[in-house]
């Protein structure tokens, strides 16, 4: 509820002054996010989360996976990734003929926000109003922060292409790399990249000749983007959707998948546990799952929940490959 009360005092105190009219955007509110400060029929959510545009869709809000036009004022709610989070600030400031509004808990980041802003020759951040464990300030109209903007998709070792804010978009993630060495032979014909990313371990599964489709599925529109240009095999169907509630047109054989286990800072392994369960959902009775995991996750007594037959086929002291397989009948 942070962003919620600090728009309200904000607002409501003279901090920050809306326009009178135009449209407003949004970018980046997480799901749950207490927009009603804002007037609703003025609003753009922007966002490339697939469960956060669901979530605003569902609240009647118009929604967008990128800018488009101009705005009389925006609103940033700040991402974690420093990097993406600067870029996020710049194509607001880019689009927006109004006040650019910054909010953020301490622990995204907002007080390194605020001080690269400060040092940035060419943006005049306004004081900062702290409250509920965050702050929330304005850009004055007209801030040029080109140097921030993302510089489009960037190419990482093996020659993928990566963007901002992806997981491991600084190179391949490790963890990864050995699911996919330790993956087998053969996966059968229909395979299952659940939350795909940029579509590493996609690209590696489809090297075998077996495969007849392989659908990636991927929450962040960005991630997916870069997936469309690392995977071009005929083979690939990409798909931009909440892994945990997504479902195949058929049964597949194989699911493979690194799940996320973070929200905010925090390590949250129930976001694990939710893709096990929903792969158990997606697979044959005689399919299987192939995971990677950090190795202090506890994802051991959701798999047995979830399938008859579960064993660590590989790891090393930072990560495991767990291989579950034979949904259970009472789990589909």
């Amino acid at each position: 509820m942070g962003l919620a009360t600090r728009l309200t005092l904000a607002l409501s105190g003279g901090h920050v002054t809306l326009p009178g009219a135009g449209r407003i955007a949004v970018f980046g509110p997480r799901a749950g996010a207490d927009l009603s400060a804002l007037p609703e029929d003025r609003v753009q959510v922007i966002t490339t989360l697939r469960p956060d545009f669901d979530h605003f869709t569902a609240q009647g809000f118009d929604r967008a996976t990128a800018p488009s036009g101009r705005y009389a004022a925006a609103v940033v709610c700040l991402p974690r990734a420093r990097t993406l989070a600067q870029a996020m600030v710049a194509q607001a400031a880019a689009c927006t003929d109004g006040p650019v509004i910054i909010d953020g808990n301490k622990t995204d980041g907002i007080e390194s926000m605020l001080r690269a802003l400060r040092a940035h020759p060419r943006a005049t951040p306004g004081a900062p109003l702290s409250k509920a464990h965050g702050k929330l300030f304005a850009l004055a109209p007209g801030a040029d922060l080109a140097d921030w903007q993302a510089g489009g998709p960037q190419r990482i070792e093996g020659g993928f292409v990566t963007a901002p804010g992806c997981f491991s978009a600084d190179g391949i993630d490790p963890g990864s790399m050995m699911l996919a060495d330790t993956l087998p032979a053969t996966l059968g014909a229909r395979v299952i990249d659940l939350g795909a990313g940029w579509g590493y371990l996609s690209a590696r599964a489809l090297a075998r000749d077996g495969i007849e489709q392989l659908d990636l599925v991927e929450a962040d529109h960005a991630a997916l983007d870069c997936a469309q240009l690392n995977v071009t095999d005929p083979r690939a169907h990409l798909h931009w959707a909440d892994a945990t509630a997504w479902r195949p047109e058929h049964p597949a054989d194989t699911v493979i998948t690194n799940p996320p286990f973070h929200t905010g800072r925090a390590a949250d392994p129930a976001l694990g546990r939710a893709f096990i369960a929903a792969a158990a959902r997606m697979l044959k009775p005689s399919g299987a799952l192939w995971l990677v995991a950090n190795r202090h996750l506890p994802y051991e007594t959701t798999l047995a929940q979830n399938f008859k037959r579960v064993e660590e086929a590989a790891g090393d002291t930072r990560f495991k490959i767990l291989h579950a397989s034979h949904p259970s009948r009472q789990r589909r």
